[in-house]
């Protein structure tokens, strides 16, 4: 077996050309694969096992707050579709629609969801009787289709796995109170379990949400300076219960419209993982949400000895940690050291004849390389601690290249040079108006990205008219 250093890791250097290097882990690092249907992935078991950490935690944190998952069918009526004005016309471009059932043309079509407001508000409807009924905290764990025009692997697929929350109460600040609650789920799932740190914000009334009256949002900042929206948390009011007429019998037996929110994360988050924390070796994982956070490798696997401390080892860490030993005999150790580098996985443990004889082991982080040599009889302790700072430096480099990418500007010209020169957040004053809004975005290319909730003023007026100033804005230039 070819031995070569490289032989693994044979992807795009990350500053030549950044989109084909995303591409290149996808794929190397056994993430995912294309299919024969354009726009849509296969997600492999590592990719997969993945998404199953984010979701086993999101789930966790909505369950506390009381949420309760449900299913509903993946087919949409039209006439259903079209009930809500707004959010029709947000999300017509991207439809897939159902024409035939075998072969014969059906008499009205279906939508696949590209989201189930619609089909949620449909159903509440029914639900919905009195106040006692309330609220109903429900969330859907499924895929949706949009038929983008481009995609990419994780970022933006024709079908993507995601969670939809759908809520009714009997009052606008529950339900106001519940939107922000879910955001801060996001941004706590974001920066404790995949190591980003996220700016928060309400969206401006050309970003937000089809058919929401506030939509608020976790954006993050990925390695070359463009930002990804991570998450998304919208409070509709009544824009959807009057005309499903989700009515119910308040305490005083009057009939009231419900209140309602929607909420969700996706697939989209293992891109953000790869964007922010990836490097010219392949993906690098944070441990807390790692499938695999230490890889056992021996050392000669025709060593009985060898093998033998190997499985003792695997069975004293397996209690505590992620582990798995590499037990592929068609391969070198050098070719699976860089392996597992491309993989991600956080700690590489390496033990051979002579680690057996000192009781000993290697300990690498993928992070930064570090060898150290680690007594047996210390490991559990001393891996907890070397996971913890990995989690740590992992988030604080991300943290350090988000405060270098951020830059605040006075006026447009300004702002051009420094999107330009220094990709990233631009911090910017804003007077509210539309068309100064659609101005930055025409003459950067940057949107805005949120207002966000924490305001400083670093101007009075605003950077492309000159008028009084509303609000601080964060912009840039997104996936």
């Amino acid at each position: 077996m070819n031995d070569n250093k490289n032989y693994v890791r044979e992807i795009t250097n990350i500053e030549d050309d950044f989109a084909k290097w995303y591409t290149d882990i996808v794929i190397k690092a056994d993430l995912a694969d294309y299919t024969d249907v354009k726009g849509f992935m296969a997600i492999k078991p590592y990719g997969f096992a993945i998404w199953e950490n984010i979701k086993e935690y999101a789930d966790k944190e909505f369950k506390k707050v009381g949420v309760k998952n449900v299913y509903l069918p993946l087919l949409i009526p039209e006439d259903l579709l079209n009930k809500e004005k707004d959010h029709i016309e947000g999300f017509a471009p991207e439809v897939a629609w159902v024409t035939h059932g075998g072969a014969q043309e059906l008499e009205n079509r279906f939508c696949i969801r590209p989201t189930s407001e619609t089909l949620f508000s449909n159903l509440y409807g029914k639900w919905v009787k009195s106040w006692r009924d309330l609220p109903m905290v429900y969330n859907q764990w499924c895929s949706v289709i949009r038929w983008e025009k481009e995609t990419k692997p994780f970022l933006r697929t024709r079908e993507f796995l995601w969670q939809e929350g759908h809520t009714v109460h009997d009052n606008a600040e529950e339900a106001k109170d519940l939107t922000l609650k879910m955001l801060s789920i996001y941004r706590e799932l974001i920066e404790k379990k995949l190591a980003i740190p996220v700016l928060q914000g309400e969206k401006t009334e050309t970003e937000k949400f089809a058919g929401a009256e506030n939509t608020y949002t976790v954006e993050t900042l990925m390695h070359d300076g463009k930002i990804l929206q991570a998450g998304t948390s919208h409070y509709f009011g009544q824009n959807f219960s009057r005309p499903f007429k989700i009515k119910f019998l308040n305490k005083n037996e009057e009939e009231e419209y419900v209140y309602q929110t929607s909420w969700g994360i996706s697939t989209r988050l293992i891109g953000a993982i790869i964007m922010a924390h990836g490097d010219n070796r392949g993906l690098k994982l944070p441990p807390e949400i790692a499938p695999i956070q230490v890889i056992i490798v021996p050392i000669s696997l025709s060593n009985e000895v060898v093998t033998s401390k190997a499985n003792e080892l695997f069975d004293v860490l397996n209690k505590s940690f992620r582990v798995e030993i590499d037990k592929r005999d068609n391969y070198s150790p050098g070719y699976k050291f860089n392996d597992w580098e491309m993989k991600g996985v956080p700690v590489r443990i390496e033990i051979g004849p002579k680690d057996v004889l000192e009781n000993q082991c290697i300990i690498v982080e993928r992070d930064t390389g570090d060898k150290t040599a680690i007594k047996l009889d210390d490991i559990d302790p001393e891996l907890r601690k070397i996971l913890n700072n990995i989690q740590k430096r992992m988030f604080d480099a991300c943290k350090n290249n988000k405060e270098n990418r951020t830059s605040s500007v006075n006026s447009l010209d300004e702002f051009v040079e420094r999107i330009n020169e220094n990709q990233g957040y631009i911090k910017a004053m804003w007077c509210g108006d539309k068309e100064c809004e659609a101005e930055i975005r025409e003459k950067t290319g940057a949107k805005s990205r949120c207002v966000p909730f924490e305001q400083e003023k670093i101007s009075d007026k605003c950077v492309v008219c000159g008028k009084k100033a509303k609000h601080l804005v964060f912009w840039g230039r997104q996936y």
